[in-house]
């Protein structure tokens, strides 16, 4: 199967969930599956412009980027975030091919437009080239993504990594697209966890503010794949990355399944 993954949160700053979210990568890889590894990066990019005396400033869970913050992402995502979860998966014992959308143009974006405001370099993903991760695939390695990409006015666009993730799952054919994220899945409005959530019962969510903020973005993507194609989509808590190995011949009892309308 080909399985992409995303990462993001607390799991790309904490060694060891890092290091569990990779030995699981690999796992899924040795039992020969082809895996896609995106990225976030979101806190240390905080972190980092916080330092500069930047104040980070979002409109429904996506960053508002003037070019000297999108400057910064590239060095961020691109640098010392792609590097280090390359380097969690070598240590897994998997060759892995870090790279941004820009490397090899493989994914394309364009300015996201959003309703009332500028987000500046902000980008959504308008098309994608999947062979450079054919040919990593080839080699027995896995690509690791940040979640930028090049704009045809030859400008770094700074792309929500969950939206990157979708759009990567779509142009590979993925059976699968899979998020780790810091919680343990779509709650309701009890704080409950959701096991299964049809999309269509989204838009009530945000409408009472059960959801909202970064969770937005992510089931945005979430529908996104769904529609196109893509058969699995599933959000699981990274503090438990040891079951994603399970999760194609096991029901898992964490997590919520995100099933298309």
């Amino acid at each position: 199967m080909k399985i992409v993954v995303k990462i993001g949160g607390t799991a790309l700053e904490d060694k060891a969930t890092l290091r569990k979210c990779a030995r699981a990568v690999v796992e899924l890889a040795r039992d020969g599956h082809q895996i896609a590894l995106v990225h976030g990066g979101g806190s240390t990019l905080t972190r980092t412009l916080s330092l500069m005396g930047k104040k980070s400033d979002f409109v429904n869970g996506l960053r508002i980027t003037d070019a000297e913050t999108r400057d910064v992402a590239l060095m961020v995502l691109a640098g010392i975030v792609n590097k280090s979860v390359v380097a969690a998966v070598v240590a897994a014992g998997n060759p892995a091919i870090g790279l941004c959308g820009g490397d090899g143009m493989s994914f394309r974006a364009r300015k996201k437009k959003t309703e009332g405001y500028d987000l500046g370099f902000v980008g959504e993903i308008c098309s994608v080239e999947p062979r450079w991760l054919d040919a990593i695939w080839a080699e027995g390695g896995i690509p690791v993504l940040s979640s930028l990409a090049l704009g045809s006015d030859g400008e770094y666009y700074n792309v929500n990594a969950d939206q990157m993730a979708a759009a990567c799952a779509v142009a590979c054919h993925a059976d699968t697209l899979i998020f780790l994220t810091d919680v343990p899945g779509v709650k309701d409005a009890d704080g409950s966890v959701i096991p299964w959530l049809n999309t269509k019962d989204v838009a009530a969510l945000v409408e009472h503010s059960v959801i909202g903020g970064g969770m937005l973005p992510k089931l945005e993507a979430c529908n996104q794949a769904l529609r196109k194609g893509v058969g699995r989509v599933r959000i699981l808590p990274a503090a438990q990355a040891e079951i994603l190995p399970q999760f194609y011949f096991t029901k898992l009892e964490c997590g919520t399944e995100v099933i298309g309308a």
